[in-house]
């Protein structure tokens, strides 16, 4: 998608990080989420149908607490987002209520997303509430999450909400211009990226790997998310926040911040939904045979073209194909057990029944339960 084609996209996910959302930890920034808001009604008004994925609980819930560092602590953590949701969702409430406009939170965990029910549960909700009107307001839920379940960083969380929805444009805004060639932080010379494609590979050296001291993310899990997000062929713009009605000047197709636009085959949505496990119990290591195959044919994996197995996974959770030199090469949801795989592997396939006693698949994945990832 080109800048001068952005105005005649439908449906925008926008995400705003903490160190927009917040006074420095100091509560929220209410006048900039005021003039946010009015610019996302100026969407509205356009046709565009809007979807909010927001930080900012946690740095809302230290201010209400009186803490002015971030706490390491989980339960502590939990304690800051359920205190500061609450801010935050009346935030927002209220100023879409100036204009007659509702609002619904929706709080998610990976564990909502990995199962493949609950998926379009979540699914059917928001484009139900975007039917009626409604903006969604999404986080992470905070107060439940724990490291197994939780998606790290709400970059990460608004590229899934993108494939989710299938969003033509993602917006992240950010307290940076966009994009640069290097950190700009350390390099008053780093030049902006205006636009590039996703699949680029210097882009994920010229992102920063480290955030702010309220963020979790950086400029890295930006590029991540814009790639994360091209999977059901949105385009991504990074760009600062705190420009002057930076919203309706994206739409118009202004040069502001960094497009990365899209530029492989989308995945269909039950590949999208595989590809968003962020969380594998196991891997499989693969022979170079094995890999091709993948790669170039779309076939099932076979049992035959398994080297090793690693981890303690059941029938029907996901695992990483890897080859042998570590590098990942798809995920997939396993016909077989770890213990059960472990029996089977590099054997025919005519074997399966004879060594476990059963056969569920001739294969250790199915290829409609497979997506490629490189």
């Amino acid at each position: 998608m080109e800048r001068s084609k952005l105005s005649q996209s439908k449906r925008w996910v926008i995400k705003i990080g903490s160190a927009l959302l917040t006074n420095d930890g100091q509560g929220l920034n209410l006048p900039a989420l005021q003039k946010w808001v009015k610019q996302m009604v100026a969407l509205r008004d356009q046709g565009i149908e809007v979807v909010i994925v927001s930080s900012g609980s946690v740095a809302e819930g230290m201010q209400r607490l009186g803490w002015q560092t971030r706490p390491s602590a989980l339960h502590e953590l939990q304690a800051a987002a359920a205190v500061g949701q609450m801010g935050l969702v009346q935030a927002y409430e209220s100023e879409f209520a100036k204009y007659d406009i509702h609002t619904a939170q929706i709080l998610m965990t990976h564990d909502d997303l990995s199962s493949r029910k609950r998926y379009l549960n979540i699914k059917s909700t928001v484009q139900t509430l975007l039917s009626y009107g409604v903006i969604p307001v999404i986080n992470e839920n905070d107060t439940v999450v724990t490291d197994e379940i939780c998606f790290g960083d709400n970059d990460t969380l608004a590229a899934l909400t993108a494939n989710l929805i299938g969003a033509d444009v993602l917006v992240i805004m950010t307290d940076q211009q966009g994009l640069y060639d290097d950190n700009p932080r350390e390099n008053p010379n780093a030049k902006l990226i205006s636009q590039a494609q996703v699949s680029r590979k210097d882009i994920e050296e010229m992102a920063s790997p480290t955030g702010g001291a309220l963020g979790k993310g950086g400029m890295y899990t930006k590029v991540m998310a814009a790639k994360r997000a091209a999977r059901s062929g949105t385009a991504t713009l990074i760009a600062s926040g705190r420009e002057p009605d930076v919203l309706p000047r994206l739409l118009s197709g202004e040069d502001l911040g960094t497009l990365l636009v899209p530029d492989l085959e989308p995945l269909t949505a039950r590949q999208q939904w595989l590809a968003g496990h962020l969380q594998a119990k196991g891997k499989v290591i693969l022979d170079d045979g094995a890999v091709q195959v993948l790669k170039n044919s779309g076939k099932s994996l076979l049992p035959i073209g398994v080297k090793a197995v690693d981890g303690d996974f059941q029938r029907g959770e996901m695992v990483v194909c890897v080859d042998e030199r570590g590098a990942e090469i798809a995920r997939g949801l396993a016909n077989y057990s770890a213990v059960e795989s472990q029996k089977i592997i590099g054997k025919p396939s005519q074997q399966i029944e004879s060594i476990l006693g059963f056969i569920a698949d001739e294969s250790i994945i199915h290829r409609d339960n497979l997506v490629l990832t490189k």
